[in-house]
């Protein structure tokens, strides 16, 4: 009876011990992580708090400036042109920015009218670019867009200034054309048509300059082309303008 109340505490010395064992374990505070030095940490001694820091701006160099990262810039390197004004057979350039479409290629008609999209036919001879594309863009934001970017360009300037038309006893009838810088005369231009015919009034050629919107009327001039062409006064010869008429009449008797 006394051999078996000795096993009997035994056993339960040990279960206390074991119990109080994992008590303790439980109660054992976990061991703090240490940082592995990650930005902006510092690792302090043990017992110390760790501090953790807001990370700097980044300096490349002492005394370089703090690099940032800027907002866009948006550039524009199209400036319009307000000096030269368009003229007829100028090809240009027409693009909205707002459509997102490659610019269309447009020529300045013999009228002196450009095709342009939306709006038709359009007046574009004697304005500068600037001034075309103000126009288009008031236009195009009264009937089609809320705001309209109109970009145009002069892509081929015309080499010619104009035409002037030979007709009556020359050789070859028909238009002249007139390059930018020339002073073409009444006896160049029937030169250059091939020179008189056999029966023409050498002494009474016309020059016709139609009316424009300063004049009431036509104006005629009659030059004696005996005296330029053949004689070398050169001082009565005339400057043509573009769209002028070089009338070349027949003699009223022919010999």
């Amino acid at each position: 009876m006394l051999k078996n109340l000795k096993s009997c505490m035994r056993q339960a010395g040990f279960v206390f011990l074991a119990l109080s064992s994992l008590v303790a374990l439980a109660q054992t505070p976990p061991a703090s992580k240490v940082p592995t030095g990650g930005v902006g940490q510092r690792t302090e001694g043990q017992g110390q708090k760790s501090e953790v820091r807001s990370p700097k701006p980044k300096v490349s160099e002492p005394g370089a400036e703090i690099t940032a990262t800027a907002a866009p810039i948006r550039l524009s390197g199209y400036v319009p042109d307000d000096k030269y004004k368009l003229r007829v057979g100028d090809k240009i350039s027409f693009q909205i920015l707002e459509d997102r479409d490659a610019p269309k290629s447009l020529v300045v008609a013999d009228s002196g009218e450009l095709d342009v999209p939306y709006l038709g036919r359009v007046a574009a001879s004697d304005k500068t670019s600037k001034q075309l594309a103000d126009e288009l863009k008031t236009r195009l934001e009264k009937e089609y867009y809320h705001q309209a970017t109109v970009i145009i360009a002069l892509d081929v300037a015309n080499k010619f200034l104009g035409r002037v038309y030979v007709w009556g006893q020359v050789r070859n009838q028909g238009p002249i054309d007139i390059a930018v810088n020339e002073n073409l005369t009444a006896g160049k231009a029937i030169l250059r048509a091939g020179g008189f015919g056999d029966f023409a009034n050498k002494k009474r050629v016309k020059v016709v300059r139609s009316g424009g919107a300063d004049s009431v009327a036509k104006q005629s001039f009659e030059l004696n082309m005996v005296d330029i062409l053949e004689k070398g006064k050169t001082e009565k010869d005339m400057v043509l303008q573009p769209d002028d008429f070089i009338i070349v009449p027949s003699r009223l008797i022919n010999f």
